[in-house]
């Protein structure tokens, strides 16, 4: 088991969302946090004996925050908000993302900013530990005003409502909390709203997105580099000189992940003198130039990231020690109340966008390398389809049709969510982000681009299985034979035609869990 992560609100990384979301790891409240949100929860307390007229707090919520609310009904404004929220519709998300938004949304509240109890940060963490999972439909969110709808289906077992996924099985919520000892909470005033306005589903998305596509790009390097040497490609144009000439920090890095890759290459020294091609084409050539690029659009996504997910992204938002007082802000008791709209997901949208369009060219690029390596007139000498029987086997003919066919939807995909707005709640809301839609967009396209990097290995495996026979005694860079083993561990060589689905599974397996992205570092 690893260590739990700590939520301070201040440094949750994307290797903490992948511990707890995908490898079960524990989540605990930081003691200072506990202590801001206890000084928050005072500030609120204060505004209710004032009786102040604050938004959300004693007032209703979006175009209806002109309706005042009694104290007496505190409690019900905030189980009402939740229970019309929840208005999702679509597939369930899948439990890693939820897991993701449990714990990005405990960790915003321990910034102490949000005004609930520590009890509240504290139960989502129960869910965690617990493994109660809220049923969360994946559409309903514009990303405006928050993921209001899936973050209201994220609350509502909280207190007993909505269902849960648990020991794999669907129940009511309230059955849930029985079964594990829990007793479900009664939210205070600005409680609900606290749970509701932000990122998460954004965020959570952004996250996991994040991790795969770093693995991704390294093994995207990886099938490169045995696509190169399988086609008697050149390591010339991946040399640091040409690098330094145009030093995006990218380009730069995959140029030399590829030179480690093709380290001790006889197979690269067998060509280098011969005029075999005067230069190699694009897909091959461009290499650092093209991952390079997705590299920094991943790098900027990365960055955004690292700021949402320490984010405080609800509203209004509570400074219990007074901030920094301006004509806009409500002072109260020593603190001050600021209604603003950093529950707005325009950062983050535009961020995944701009990463959805990066990771579908890792892909068009891959499809053009598996092109090359199918096709006899572009292979230098390897047979039709890779097949040793051309005519009577097919070989990998249709493996490349697969990986067109998912590059040609990626192009779909890509289309960018965030160039959208539909006005919401009577036009109060009249700019809205559609990030949740980019980030379920981006998650599809990652999909794509694992399976077609898989296909590439697959093809380039058998490819450089021939170039080897071509070429006695060669052998391929160092990198390069350590990731055609490990492929071969996983898809045994062809021998003639045979359904090819098992075997792009497990390759697709090696690409998703980054077996192969650590062949790519220098040591």
């Amino acid at each position: 088991m690893t260590d739990p992560v700590v939520l301070t609100g201040a440094d949750l990384t994307v290797g903490d969302v992948e511990a707890v979301a995908r490898r079960g790891a524990d989540a605990i409240l930081d003691p200072a946090a506990k202590a801001r949100m206890v000084a928050s929860r005072a500030v609120v307390e204060r505004l209710l004996d004032e009786g102040a007229v604050v938004y959300g707090v004693t007032t209703g919520f979006g175009f209806l925050a002109d309706r005042s609310i009694d104290r007496a009904d505190a409690e019900r404004l905030q189980e009402n908000l939740l229970v019309s929220h929840a208005a999702g519709v679509g597939e369930p998300l899948p439990r890693e993302v939820v897991r993701a938004m449990l714990l990005l949304r405990a960790n915003t509240l321990a910034l102490g900013f949000s005004g609930a109890r520590p009890i509240v940060a504290e139960r989502l963490l129960d869910f965690l530990r617990l493994g109660i999972h809220p049923v969360v439909p994946a559409q309903g969110s514009v990303g405006a005003s928050g993921d209001l709808a899936p973050l209201a289906h994220l609350a509502l077992p909280l207190i007993g409502r909505g269902q849960v996924e648990l020991g794999g099985q669907v129940v009511p919520a309230l059955i849930a909390l029985r079964e594990t000892g829990l007793e479900p909470l009664v939210l205070g005033a600005k409680e609900g709203l606290a749970i509701l306005n932000g990122t998460q589903l954004m965020s959570a998305l952004g996250a996991l997105v994040a991790g795969d596509s770093a693995r991704l790009m390294a093994t995207a390097s990886v099938a490169a580099a045995m696509s190169v040497e399988a086609l008697l490609g050149t390591d010339v144009a991946f040399s640091a000189a040409l690098q330094a000439a145009r030093p995006h920090p990218g380009q730069v890095t995959v140029a030399a992940e590829l030179r480690w890759l093709l380290r001790d290459s006889s197979l690269q020294q067998s060509h280098h003198a011969t005029a075999h091609k005067v230069q190699d084409p694009y897909s091959l050539r461009c290499v650092p130039q093209v991952h390079g690029a997705v590299r920094d659009a991943l790098d900027y996504l990365g960055g955004v990231l690292a700021v949402e997910m320490n984010a405080a992204t609800d509203n209004p938002l509570i400074f219990p020690d007074g901030g920094v007082a301006d004509a806009s802000a409500r002072a109260t008791g020593g603190g001050l109340v600021i209604s603003g709209g950093n529950f707005h997901g325009e950062p983050i949208a535009l961020a995944l966008d701009f990463a959805k369009l990066a990771i579908s060219e890792l892909g068009s690029i891959s499809e053009r390398r598996t092109a090359l390596l199918v096709d006899p007139n572009l292979s230098c000498g390897l047979p039709a389809f890779l097949a040793s029987n051309a005519g009577l086997d097919s070989g990998y003919m249709v493996l490349q049709y697969t990986a067109a066919a998912l590059a040609s939807e990626n192009k779909s995909l890509v289309h960018p969510a965030s160039a959208d707005s539909i006005p919401t709640s009577a036009n109060q809301e009249d700019h809205v982000s559609m990030g949740p839609i980019a980030g379920r967009q981006a998650r599809q396209i990652v999909e794509h681009v694992e399976r077609i990097i898989a296909i590439e290995l697959v093809c380039a495996a058998r490819a450089l299985d021939l170039r080897l026979e071509l070429v006695p005694g060669a052998v391929p860079g160092a990198g390069v034979a350590a990731a055609h083993a490990a492929i071969r561990e996983v898809v045994r060589p062809w021998d003639g035609d045979r359904e090819p689905g098992p075997d792009l599974e497990a390759a697709t397996k090696l690409v998703h869990d980054g077996a192969l992205a650590a062949l790519a570092l220098p040591s």
